[in-house]
């Protein structure tokens, strides 16, 4: 199963009118980094960064000036995300965000069956909460002393960590080396079996003649119906 863990940040709290600045995205196959990752920028045009937004990820519209706006990389952002679950805290913001960047550009929404909301996840995991990131990073001993504001890559990367500590990640992890180390077993045992199960030379019969044909002639004296008759040739 393909997922991508992602986070945005944007000009503001409302989603009609604020736009997205920034997209981050990790992917995880079956659960485990793959290593690839999606991070962009994005010019807003008029829509200017509102001061509380920036209070909280240092995004400025200066630094937007030069960056490419969402138009110029919704075919990167959709090919990236193409056919895998959208996986966020707090997903009906992002996904808010981004569906109202595709209708924008008259394209389909994210479907609602194909997002999974890692707040949620967790309020039922750890219903005495609290459930934000950092606290959800304390609670795994996910390292986030690098997180001095938010950013879409960095958050989408501590997430997937604590995304994947949530589903019982390390334990998943033992249980795939444990059990690729039993078929490594069985597969010896096999290869040993196989060899002693051939013989180069065949074991001399245990029975003499004399005593097959002793055996026989008590099988018929017994009748049709002895259960000997079921097993002899």
């Amino acid at each position: 199963m393909r997922e991508i863990v992602f986070d945005t940040e944007t000009t503001g709290l409302e989603s009609r009118f604020d736009r997205v600045i920034e997209i981050g995205g990790i992917e995880l196959l079956n659960h485990f980094p793959t290593g690839r990752s999606f991070h962009v920028y994005i010019n807003p045009g008029d829509r200017k960064v509102h001061p509380d937004a920036l209070a909280v990820h240092g995004i400025s519209d200066d630094f937007l000036k030069d960056k490419p706006r969402f138009a110029d990389i919704v075919e990167e952002l959709v090919e990236f995300f193409d056919g895998a679950r959208w996986i966020a805290h707090n997903a009906n913001f992002d996904i808010g965000f981004i569906n109202a960047e595709f209708e924008r550009l008259s394209r389909p929404p994210v479907p609602a069956d194909m997002v999974t909301d890692t707040l949620a996840l967790a309020r039922r995991k750890h219903p005495m909460g609290p459930n934000s990131l950092d606290a959800l990073c304390r609670r795994y001993g996910v390292d986030n002393s690098h997180r001095a504001k938010h950013g879409a890559l960095l958050d989408a990367e501590l997430l997937a960590e604590v995304y994947i500590e949530m589903l019982g990640g390390r334990q998943a992890a033992f249980g795939l080396v444990q059990a690729e180390e039993k078929k490594i077993v069985l597969e010896e045992e096999v290869e040993i079996a196989d060899h002693l199960l051939v013989r180069s030379v065949e074991l001399a019969a245990r029975l003499t003649p004399e005593e097959i044909e002793s055996h026989r002639a008590l099988v018929e004296r017994l009748g049709q119906k002895a259960i000997w008759s079921r097993y002899q040739s």
